[in-house]
């Protein structure tokens, strides 16, 4: 390979939820078709929790949060794809972007073409993934050995969980375990620990393939403090670990951190790039051309150590 770094990429996979995810997708969109996101699709909460409880279904979410974070063109389908109803309505909090996922779920053979439709709406260069198209809940075993069903709950939880589980066992997107294998750089993180990058891990086909693939992985870390407790309480040593005991090997060749995070328990084994990367509006969130620098000097670093 190149000195070029990224540019000289031809297909980077990143794997999170929600706004952690979009922010990577939206500080790299300018690889358009070589960048693919895969999405955690386990979230019950909000609208995306109401949606599934009357419908069934994934969960729309994550997804919908990264699409809104590609957009680079704004239109009318953009405002109708971002509009949040209000008032005290049944449809009060209820994001319109998630009832379209939903209807064209309905009018779609598989989730994806619903996916696929709203890209091409919403002029979205890049590929988004679910995790898996079957319906799926995080479940933990808490430390006093009980099932704690749901996201929601899982967050909730003060103390390590024993346990990570998929509740039913479902099966990973075959176009998701595809770009893995096809992949010269992943990405995981940021995100929730428990909630939003764990989930992808748990999934038998997906961890399988991260372990087979060649591509080297880089972990981003959070920025602000964890909202869960129990994650709020792993050291970054600790998350890298537990990661790569659902992988099956040492995987996670190269870090990004923020200046404050604790990077001591790390081994020094893996290539640390640690510098500011908090956006102005929202300290606790990635700034875009931060990032994509970040990423950019670790992928430099790995070309160095001949690992990309």
């Amino acid at each position: 390979m190149s000195n070029n770094g990224l540019a000289a990429l031809n297909h980077v996979v990143a794997l999170g939820g929600g706004h952690g995810l979009g922010r990577v997708m939206s500080s790299l969109s300018a690889l358009g078709p070589r960048l693919t996101g895969i999405v955690t699709t386990t979230d019950n909460g909000g609208s995306t929790g109401r949606i599934r409880r009357s419908e069934g279904g994934i969960a729309w979410g994550d997804m919908r949060n990264c699409l809104n974070q590609l957009i680079t063109e704004p239109s009318i389908a953009s405002a109708m794809f971002e509009y949040r109803f209000s008032g005290n309505g049944e449809l009060s909090g209820h994001n319109l972007g998630n009832l379209m996922l939903k209807s064209l779920d309905h009018l779609s053979i598989r989730p994806l073409e619903a996916i696929n439709l709203i890209r091409n709406l919403l002029k979205v260069d890049a590929y988004l993934i679910p995790m898996s198209e079957q319906p799926v809940d995080l479940m933990a075993i808490d430390n006093m050995g009980n099932e704690i069903y749901g996201e929601v709950n899982v967050d909730q939880l003060n103390a390590i969980p024993q346990e990570l589980q998929l509740y039913p066992r479902v099966k990973a997107t075959a176009e998701a375990i595809e770009a893995i294998h096809k992949a010269d750089l992943i990405l995981i993180g940021p995100g929730s620990f428990f909630t939003s990058l764990m989930p992808l891990l748990l999934i038998d086909e997906l961890s399988v393939a991260l372990n087979e693939c060649r591509a080297p992985l880089i972990y981003i870390g959070n920025l602000g403090k964890e909202l869960s407790p129990s994650a709020a309480s792993l050291t970054l040593n600790e998350k890298l670990l537990m990661m790569e005991h659902k992988i099956g090997r040492k995987k996670i060749e190269a870090i990004i951190v923020g200046p404050r995070t604790n990077i001591d328990s790390v081994n020094q084994q893996r290539i640390i790039t640690q510098m500011v990367l908090e956006a102005e509006d929202i300290p606790y969130r990635h700034d875009r051309e931060l990032l994509h620098l970040a990423i950019e000097n670790s992928v430099q670093k790995l070309i160095a150590a001949a690992i990309l």
